[in-house]
């Protein structure tokens, strides 16, 4: 661990915290972590525990990552609010372990859901003058929607009010997308030029391609892949019912479905899929290693995002789309907003929360390969040449700088403060 006189980078310090998953496992967080890192920031990071990523403390690419237990799994509203509380402690603490033991911090980088740093930011600003950064990853309010089926009550507005409060405190804000821009300025009151647009996209160091591996197909014809975690706003179980329309309706036993990723709705989903029947024409692999995931996605035909139409989805970007794109695969994927401004003609666009149409979708895709050749070819060129996270990097800095310069302006502002006063003889 770094010592308390470890001489800076020069250009400041940073502590980024993220709480739904551990680094480096969230890729976006690793990104923005290693990126700073490469552009001479020192860059610490306080995160959960996860399976397969229980130390306390770890040093990675020169990122030093501080991890914390969590009690148990949250389930229910309630179950939430506690974990949030006890994530809030316990980041709270390591804050002080690596301002006081390990490299210190300049600015608070701090990642939703949920909104409850914001008060951690204020209460570093006002005891050492730090700077808050709010990376906007998530709508808290409509994704508890989305998940709970509840667009009011006392939850919901205090998300709302926790957003609030997280957009008022921030020097800058950091988001994902053109959506979250206007929520921020519309429904945060953020000045537009303290918001920085930083996308998802891959980093095209981290991807590999492989030759196909024919064993994905379970000797069928066509692979046909989902990639993400498995909650239950994701619309999994969309797909998984569009499989059985395939299967059942158009008689299809041409295609195997895999899907790649954990995620709290993963067992429920599984257990789903296996009393439709499905145990033949699907495999569910958890979370996988990195070769692994792209080993499977080399071997794929298409890509399906089956998020269905809410509030919160509509406005949201999904990084599958764009890891989907990398690997040539086309997509299928109800109608979403952010969806069409990520894979533009690089997928087909279901009618959305249609199961049947979803399935219409892939088997009209999977007849056709012409038309798949021309969505890959159009996808890998989109991604490569606007979306890949090279593109986001200048954008990050920016904003950082937005974050410093900012500070140094208000130093320089007390600074003047202080001086005495002239009177009106220049004495």
């Amino acid at each position: 661990m770094a010592s308390a006189g470890e001489p800076p980078r020069r250009r400041g310090r940073v502590l980024i915290i993220v709480q739904n998953l551990p680094v480096p496992f969230d890729r976006r967080v690793w990104l923005e972590a290693t990126s700073l890192t490469r552009a001479d920031y020192d860059v610490s990071v306080i995160c959960p525990k996860f399976k397969g990523y229980e130390r306390a403390y770890e040093r990675v690419e020169e990122v030093d990552i501080y991890r914390y237990a969590l009690p148990v799994q949250a389930e229910g509203a309630l179950g939430f609010a506690a974990e949030f509380a006890w994530c809030f402690i316990r980041t709270a603490m390591r804050s002080v372990t690596v301002a006081v033991r390990g490299r210190g911090f300049d600015v608070i980088h701090a990642c939703n859901p949920p909104e409850t740093y914001w008060l951690l930011g204020w209460v570093w600003r006002v005891l050492a003058g730090k700077r808050f950064i709010f990376d906007h990853h998530d709508l808290s309010p409509e994704m508890y929607a989305a998940k709970f089926g509840r667009r009011a009550g006392a939850m919901h507005r205090g998300l709302r009010w926790l957003e609030w409060l997280t957009f008022k405190t921030a020097d800058v804000v950091v988001t994902t997308n053109g959506s979250h821009r206007e929520i921020a300025i519309t429904r945060g009151g953020v000045p537009p030029q303290r918001i920085f647009v930083v996308r998802s996209g891959p980093d095209l160091a981290r991807l590999k391609r492989y030759p196909p591996d024919p064993r994905y197909r379970k000797g069928k014809a066509h692979l046909v892949v989902y990639l993400g975690e498995i909650c239950s706003q994701d619309g999994v179980d969309h797909m998984v019912r569009a499989v059985k329309v395939l299967t059942q309706d158009h008689g299809r036993t041409d295609f195997h479905c895999i899907f790649v990723g954990g995620g709290s709705h993963q067992p429920v989903i599984k257990e789903y899929a296996g009393k439709l029947g499905l145990e033949t024409v699907t495999t569910f692999t958890g979370r996988v290693s990195d070769e692994e995931l792209c080993r499977i996605l080399s071997s794929a035909d298409l890509g399906i995002d089956p998020d269905p139409k809410t509030e919160w989805s509509d406005k949201s970007t999904m990084n599958k789309v764009m890891e989907y794109m990398y690997f040539g695969l086309p997509i299928v994927a109800y109608d979403l907003r952010e969806t069409r401004v990520s894979a533009r003609d690089a997928a087909v666009y279901a009618e959305s929360n249609s199961e049947s149409a979803l399935a219409e979708a892939i088997a009209a895709l999977l007849d056709n390969p012409a038309k798949r050749r021309e969505m890959s070819a159009f996808g890998e060129r989109r991604l490569r040449q606007a979306l890949a996270w090279q593109y986001s990097v200048p954008v990050l800095l920016d904003a950082y700088e937005t974050a410093f310069a900012m500070a140094a302006d208000k130093g320089r502002r007390a600074a003047l403060s202080q001086l005495p006063a002239r009177n009106s003889r220049g004495h």
